[in-house]
Order: C-alpha cells, then sequence, then structure tokens
C-alpha cells in the first residue's frame, strides 16, 4: 500500500493537466482516509503497453490511462527513436479526431516534437485517419501520429504511430519506441517547443481531389444514405460524392455532427448491433439503395443492402469481395491482400485474374506492407483501394468505389446482392462469421488459449480438423503472433485469437458451400449458416467459453 500511495503521489506531482492532477488526489485521499485501493491499483496496475497499435486506453490520471503524462512521454520515446534512427532536421506531422482531449493530446505532441528539434506539422482541425496516413507521404515527413481511438467507446482514447513510408508500426520498431518511452524521466523535464506550424486546408483539399480522382466514367443514379456515426468523416465524404458527381446522400441528423459522448450508438463501431438502425431506418422511409457509413475516425466503411426480408448488412468480406471484384474489373493490376481471419474467397478470384495474393496478419500494419499491393482488406470493415497514396485503411475512398459499384450494378437492373451471387455461382458461396467474447478479466483469455492447445479439437462444427497452425510459432510466410488457425474439411477455418485493442476473444469462422446451379445461391446460403452455427458452437465447447 505504501509502495503504491508513493508512486501515485508522485505521478501526481509530474502531471502538467489540473484536471486529471486533481482526479488522482481524490482517489489518493480516498485511501489515504481508509478506502478500498483497487481504483488506485488500476490505475497504476502497470503503463499502457506501446505496441503495433501504438497506444489506447481509457482517459483518466496514472499510468494504465490516456492522459497528457502517457502521451508526452510516448511523443518523447518516438523523437528520441526518430533521432536514435538517423532522422534529424525532419518532419513529423500529426493529426486528431474528435474525442475527448485529442487536440490536447496532439498539441502536446507538437510541443514534444518541436522541443526535440522537429519541425512538427498539424492537420488543421478533426480529420479522418486516412487523410493523416495520405500527409505523411505528401509531405514527405519521418513519421505521423494520428490521435484517435477509432471504434472504441467514448471513455477510451489512443495513440497511431506511422513511419514515413505512411504504414503503421511492426516490430521492431514497436519494441524500440516502447524501450526509449520507458526511458523517459520526468515530464516536467521534457523539453517543450511552440505548438508546431498548423496547416491550412491546403492539404485537405490535396487529399480529395487524390480520393475523387479515383472515380471513373459511369452511371451515378444513385439514392444514398449515410452517416459518420458522430465522427470526423462526414463533410470529407460529401465532399468527395459530391465531386465525383453524386447528388447528396441524406445524412443521419442525429449522426452528423462530431459528438465524442456518441450519445446515439452503446458503441461507436457500424459492427455492434443497433449501431446502424438510425440510418436503416432512414434508408426505408426514403426507399434509398444503399446505406453507407464510417466509423468516428473514418478509416472503416460500413454498407447495409435492401432485400426481400428487409436491409441487412453487408459484412466485412462481402464489401472486400465487392470492392476486389470492382478493382478487378477495371483491370487493376498487382497483389491482392487480406488477412488471414479475412475470407479465403479473395485469394479464388485473384487467382482467376491472373493476379498475386498473399495472406498478412491481422492488421493493415502488416497489409499494407505488401510489395507489389494493389488492393488489401480486412473483414473488420477495413479497406485499401488506393495503396498508391495511402497505405493504410481508408473508409473515404473504399466508400466511394463502393458507390460507383452500386451506380453501375442499378444501371445494369442488378444490385450488390446479384455481384455476390455471380461470385458465388462462380467460386462457392464463402460464409463467414465471428463469435466474439468480451472479458472482464484478460487471464480468461489466456486460460482459453491454453485449453485449446492442451487438448487440440478433432473436429469442430461436425467438420474434421486437417491441420493445426499455432500462430504463435511463425512461418516462413508470418511472423509470430498469438492465435490459432484450424483449417477443416471443405475448404471450411476457423481462427482464434486475442483482440489487439479490445478485451475480447474473437473467433473468426468460414465455411465454404458449392453452388451446383444458376438457382442454388439461396439454398447454400442456408446450408452455410447451419454450419457456421455447429462451427461456433464447437469453437466455444472446445475453448471453454461462453459468449
Amino acid at each position: 500500500m505504501s509502495e503504491l500511495l508513493t508512486a501515485a503521489r508522485a505521478w501526481a506531482a509530474d502531471d502538467p493537466d489540473p484536471q486529471t492532477r486533481a482526479e488522482l488526489e481524490r482517489v489518493i485521499a480516498q485511501v489515504e482516509a481508509g478506502g478500498g485501493d483497487a481504483d488506485l491499483a488500476d490505475r497504476f496496475a502497470g503503463p499502457l503497453e506501446f505496441g503495433t497499435a501504438g497506444l489506447r486506453g481509457a482517459l483518466g490520471a496514472g499510468p494504465n490511462r490516456m492522459n497528457r503524462v502517457v502521451v508526452t512521454r510516448a511523443a518523447a520515446g518516438l523523437a528520441a527513436y526518430l533521432r536514435d534512427t538517423g532522422h534529424t532536421r525532419v518532419s513529423v506531422v500529426i493529426g486528431y479526431d474528435a474525442r475527448h482531449n485529442s487536440d490536447v493530446f496532439a498539441r502536446d505532441t507538437a510541443e514534444v516534437m518541436t522541443g526535440a528539434g522537429f519541425t512538427a506539422y498539424v492537420l488543421p482541425r478533426p480529420l479522418p485517419t486516412p487523410l493523416l496516413a495520405f500527409a505523411i507521404r505528401e509531405l514527405g515527413c519521418a513519421a505521423g501520429v494520428m490521435v484517435t481511438a477509432s471504434h472504441n467507446p467514448p471513455q477510451d482514447n489512443g495513440y497511431k504511430v506511422y513511419l514515413g513510408d505512411g504504414s503503421q508500426i511492426v516490430p521492431p520498431a514497436d519494441a524500440e519506441i516502447a524501450a526509449r518511452i520507458e526511458a523517459v524521466g520526468a515530464v516536467a523535464e521534457v523539453p517543450r517547443g511552440s505548438g508546431g506550424t498548423v496547416l491550412d486546408e491546403e492539404i485537405v483539399d490535396r487529399y480529395l481531389d487524390t480520393v475523387a480522382g479515383l472515380a471513373v466514367d459511369g452511371p451515378r443514379d444513385l439514392s444514398l444514405v449515410y452517416t459518420p456515426l458522430h465522427g470526423v468523416g462526414g463533410t470529407t465524404v460529401l465532399r468527395v460524392l459530391e465531386a465525383a458527381g453524386f447528388d447528396e446522400p441524406a445524412v443521419v441528423t442525429e449522426q452528423e455532427q462530431p459528438d465524442p459522448e456518441f450519445p446515439t450508438v452503446a458503441f461507436p463501431n457500424p459492427e455492434e448491433p443497433g449501431a446502424m438502425d438510425l440510418a436503416v431506418a432512414l434508408a426505408e422511409r426514403r426507399r434509398a439503395d444503399l446505406v453507407v457509413a464510417n466509423d468516428p475516425d473514418a478509416d472503416r466503411c460500413a454498407a447495409a443492402v435492401p432485400g426481400p426480408h428487409g436491409w441487412r448488412m453487408l459484412r466485412g468480406d462481402e464489401v472486400g469481395a465487392l470492392l476486389a471484384h470492382a478493382l478487378l474489373s477495371r483491370g487493376t493490376r498487382g497483389t491482392y491482400a487480406c488477412s488471414i481471419v479475412s475470407s479465403s474467397l479473395l485469394g479464388k478470384m485473384a487467382a482467376a485474374a491472373g493476379q498475386p495474393y498473399a495472406e498478412t496478419l491481422t492488421g493493415f500494419k502488416w497489409i499494407g506492407r505488401v510489395d507489389g499491393l494493389a488492393f488489401g482488406y480486412e473483414e473488420a470493415l477495413g479497406y485499401c483501394v488506393d495503396p498508391e497514396h495511402v497505405k493504410d485503411k481508408d473508409g473515404v475512398s473504399a466508400l466511394l468505389l463502393l458507390c460507383e459499384l452500386a451506380a453501375e450494378t442499378k444501371a445494369a437492373g442488378r444490385t450488390l446482392v446479384d455481384v455476390l451471387d455471380d461470385l458465388a455461382r462462380e467460386h462457392g458461396l464463402h460464409a463467414t462469421d465471428q463469435l466474439s467474447v468480451r472479458v472482464t478479466d484478460l487471464a480468461e483469455i489466456a486460460a482459453a488459449m491454453e485449453r485449446l492447445r492442451a487438448a487440440p479439437p478433432a473436429e469442430l462444427g461436425g467438420l474434421a480438423v486437417e491441420r493445426v497452425d499455432d500462430l504463435a510459432v511463425g512461418s516462413a510466410d508470418l511472423p509470430p503472433t498469438e492465435g490459432l488457425r484450424y483449417r477443416l474439411a471443405d475448404g471450411a477455418r476457423v481462427v482464434v485469437r486475442p483482440s489487439g485493442t479490445e478485451p475480447k476473444l474473437k473467433c473468426y469462422l468460414e465455411v465454404v458451400v458449392p453452388v451446383r446451379s444458376e438457382d442454388d445461391v439461396d439454398a447454400a446460403r442456408i446450408a452455410a449458416v447451419g454450419r457456421l452455427d455447429a462451427l461456433r458452437d464447437g469453437i466455444r465447447t472446445a475453448a471453454g467459453i461462453l459468449g
């Protein structure tokens, strides 16, 4: 107890933020008065881990929270890494979203960078993450920082780091930066300079022109509903669609403006149940052709389509297949890549078109680094359709390409679902789903992984396990990561891994059902639902998890 209180008092004394300092002092006082120390102990359970996703956590005081002390130390560690790896007299560009304290953390980062002798550029206002990734290469910077927690809950914020190639950091850079963060002394002793140069709107215009330049001539008749989910994508998306020749979409009024409280959704993630309800309701009223959405920092894109039984969300793998189809139909050459938890359909589509295909570990930090990348995606709604300019997922350019494809199919008297049916007839129906279990104790995830390794299942959902890949071992194609991949009979697959950004264990399921005739797609979909349900039950039992 005394050591905990001593550490907490030292942290409070070094905290430059009066709000979090007062917050911590209140917690200290409660413990000193005889109250429980669980809250204080959690705040000092250890520093937020700096990894390939940078930093992400709940806002608050203490090393296990996102705050100005943690951000200042992270910026100082990054500056030391850049200096130690030969980057001198170079620039760093900093972006931020509209979450609580994002602008404050961006300003702290700029002051630390200028204090370390670097030029710091700051984006002019809260803007999408892909615009920051674009600006790194456009401005010739050595690194970039995006202050965002993407689609995490409102109480969170985060700190994403890119290097000069415009890609997110990967090992060993993450560990090397983390070591320098750990070596930072008192925050009060970190040199600080000016707040850097705040860029004008020209950098935004250059990004918008680049994205709009992806558009090709074609039909533009499309009734569209859009929601930015209280995030920063709204004005950017509207300007891109206008420049590409589309009529202005109907925007969900309640979610149109950035709001760090995200008042209309339980989780600001278009994948979460209920997040798209307002958009779908508006689409029903307007008899729209398509619903599109971004997550709060607009690096992801989601879509919903009408059908005979009402509106349905397209899965991330379905949108990935549609975007790949659009690019392959245009003759876009290069490597088509996706993560190991995404559908195997992309590999078959690329092979049929005579294009290379690659699988990577989960995350665009890996996808963006694929040699000769033409298109990359991951099932969690992340798509890269223009790697020449943005080597990261970009929900704005992906949205534009999807709208173009929807307008083309509408002009031909068809729908996006018809395109998916065509792909099923050609390659088999590839159906995917996910079992995601949120935990309060991370030890539950480790225990589930240990159970699977100690007693590997011989079958899952009635399908024989033909091969097990322990991803922690790594291979010639993939660096090691925590996870297990089960290859099953009939082309089915299950991948189990801990989430890299949330306290979740994720199980990714895929089945492949042959489509034997023109009219067999619906029957194949029904069969796939049953097989996915069986896989879900099978892996839940094998791992000993609920959810």
